[in-house]
């Protein structure tokens, strides 16, 4: 599959909106839906096709990329009336980039592959600001065959792109990853208000965690924002409650007594219950301000996270190829 082939968009909001814009800015055939009419006009405006349904989307497009905000969602658009099984058929791909359920994401594909067609679950990580420039890693779970005729596409809107499996691994790893990002941005909010009540500069303080053993990408991009006090990545506090919620299942269902990942649930109820549930999540910290009188800020950093590196063409991540490499 070549990115010479039409592509229909479904989901243009944070993170969907910014890799449909890497989809036009080169040069790929993309039509858009969206239930927000003036962003599918705003990407009209930059020369993508306007989509009446998700339907006509698959009847007219060879692939339909869904990136929604829940499960159910992805499930309205693919099974419900004038949905993407209703023109699924043989050589048709449906890509799932939202972070969604594994379960779920094997139930709607049993139903794509019965029509004949493709599915892959192909998350991205990384944060919106690099889904903006292209520069994103992208999780693909399929077969080898489908993989391959997807690359060249996937490489389109993503810096790296590992296969990860079968269709349902690469949902699996998201959500290892998004509960990996979601105690860091826990624990650096900890760390951070405890340095402000020890009297420590914050500026310091964060600069003595970047170069030390602490470090994470969640501190050297959410601590900045944390620290400015905008606290915009945007993504909001019901959507990690989503994530690591979906991580709880994946654990439930392999029978693993998790000890952390609860007490981080109990975590965003308590901060959804008092600042509501479309507060940005790195304002999980305002627990902590709250209960201290603290205001955690400090001068000197950025609103937003932007990503200093120049957009290059996407490449498959190999981990054997490359670990024999590095020895």
């Amino acid at each position: 599959m070549g990115t010479d082939l039409k592509v229909g968009f479904i989901g243009l909001g944070n993170v969907g909106g910014k890799l449909s814009g890497s989809l036009l800015r080169n040069g790929v055939n993309i039509t858009v839906l969206d239930l927000n009419e003036e962003l599918m006009d705003s990407f009209v405006a930059l020369g993508a096709a306007k989509g009446e349904s998700p339907e006509q989307l698959m009847r007219d497009c060879d692939a339909v990329i869904t990136c929604l905000p829940s499960p159910a969602a992805s499930a309205a658009v693919m099974e419900g009336e004038n949905g993407i099984l209703k023109a699924m058929g043989p050589g048709k791909i449906w890509m799932e980039m939202s972070t969604t359920d594994e379960a779920e994401v094997k139930r709607l594909a049993e139903k794509v592959h019965a029509l004949g067609g493709a599915a892959v679950d192909c998350p991205v990580s990384g944060g919106c600001h690099r889904a903006d420039t292209g520069n994103i890693a992208i999780f693909a779970g399929c077969d080898r065959e489908t993989f391959d005729r997807i690359l060249p596409f996937l490489t389109t809107m993503g810096r790296r792109v590992l296969h990860t499996g079968d269709l349902g691994s690469a949902s699996v790893l998201k959500v290892v990853t998004n509960y990996l990002a979601t105690a860091n941005l826990i624990s650096v909010a900890e760390a951070l208000t405890v340095s402000g009540a020890a009297g420590m500069d914050l500026a310091t303080a964060y600069e003595a965690i970047r170069i030390s053993s602490g470090n994470s990408f969640v501190h050297e991009t959410e601590s900045q924002v944390i620290l400015n006090g905008s606290r915009d990545i945007s993504f909001t506090m019901d959507l990690v409650l989503k994530d690591i919620s979906l991580f709880q299942s994946v654990a439930d269902r392999a029978n693993v007594p998790l000890e952390m990942n609860p007490l981080m649930i109990k975590i965003f109820k308590d901060g959804i219950e008092k600042y509501g549930s479309r507060e940005l999540s790195p304002n999980i910290i305002r627990r902590l301000e709250d209960a201290t009188g603290l205001d955690i800020r400090a001068p000197g950093f950025p609103p937003e996270m932007t990503d200093d590196e120049p957009e290059e063409p996407g490449y498959e991540i190999n981990p054997k190829a490359d670990r024999i490499a590095a020895e």
